[in-house]
């Protein structure tokens, strides 16, 4: 069903449009319109899931373009909540553009999808995968508050760049919106690869095997560990915390592609083109 994702992607688009417009004008009304348009791409990116879902049996994960759109969706959904919890409504700016171009780019990608297997509906294993998702998308999240966060203080500190002073909310929200993505981030991933350990040991008979995404999986886990560990015993607020979220965006990024696309190893058929 491509014209689902289609309309989908039209929809996060317009809401695109109706963030940029706010984020200029300040005008409420344009922020309200562009949640209500992102919120209708998501009801279409939902049905898209769905239907995949029912057709393949399966997460539908097969191939990069299903995976760049699942990966679409799950950021789409921690951002609703997210925006739900804390009404950050600039953060829409920063969401809509990164859900837009990630689906839109997994609709571009052929549909040949990896051949399926009874282990992909193994409990572990979809445990897995919704998990590391969600915790990747709680950390992309974190990102976009993360840069926020350093207009925002330099807006201030130099008093030159009053256009994102007036629009940016204030420090101490940025910061604390900021740490909990990374909190959610780091406890939904955590679980994610807790049980793709398991999973492992089902599939191919043992806990870890040194496979490139096991290695760098772990780097990025460490990264996130750190910033925490950082932030409750050392004091790490504000600039610290958003750069190490920015630094740890691109190691997950890495991680989540181009480790799979670079370096060979068991993932790597999942992101073939």
């Amino acid at each position: 069903m491509d014209f689902i994702i289609l309309a989908a992607i039209l929809f996060y688009t317009l809401s695109m449009t109706g963030y940029f417009f706010y984020f200029f004008l300040q005008k409420d009304n344009l922020q309200k319109t562009g949640y209500y348009l992102f919120v209708a791409g998501f009801v279409f990116h939902c049905f898209s899931i769905f239907f995949d879902f029912k057709t393949l049996g399966v997460i539908p994960v097969l191939n990069l373009g299903q995976t760049l759109i699942f990966t679409g969706w799950t950021i789409a959904g921690v951002f609703l909540l997210f925006q739900k919890k804390y009404n950050l409504k600039i953060l829409g700016i920063y969401a809509a553009p990164l859900v837009t171009v990630i689906t839109a780019a997994g609709s571009c990608f052929p549909s040949e999808i990896v051949p399926v297997d009874t282990l992909f509906k193994n409990f572990w294993l979809i445990l897995h995968i919704i998990t590391i998702f969600i915790g990747e998308s709680a950390f992309a999240l974190a990102c976009g508050v993360g840069i926020l966060y350093l207009l925002q203080e330099r807006a201030i500190k130099t008093k030159k760049h009053r256009f994102f002073l007036k629009r940016l909310p204030s420090l101490e929200m940025l910061d604390s919106a900021g740490y909990a993505s990374i909190v959610s981030g780091f406890t939904f991933t955590s679980i994610g690869l807790t049980a793709g350990i398991i999973y492992a040991k089902l599939a191919w008979g043992r806990f870890w095997s040194w496979d490139p995404k096991e290695v760098w999986s772990v780097i990025t886990w460490l990264v996130y560990a750190v910033l925490l560990h950082e932030r409750l015993l050392a004091g790490w607020r504000g600039k610290k915390t958003a750069v190490m979220a920015i630094i740890g965006f691109f190691i997950m990024v890495f991680t989540f592609l181009g480790v799979n696309l670079l370096l060979p190893g068991h993932h790597g058929d999942f992101t073939r083109w």
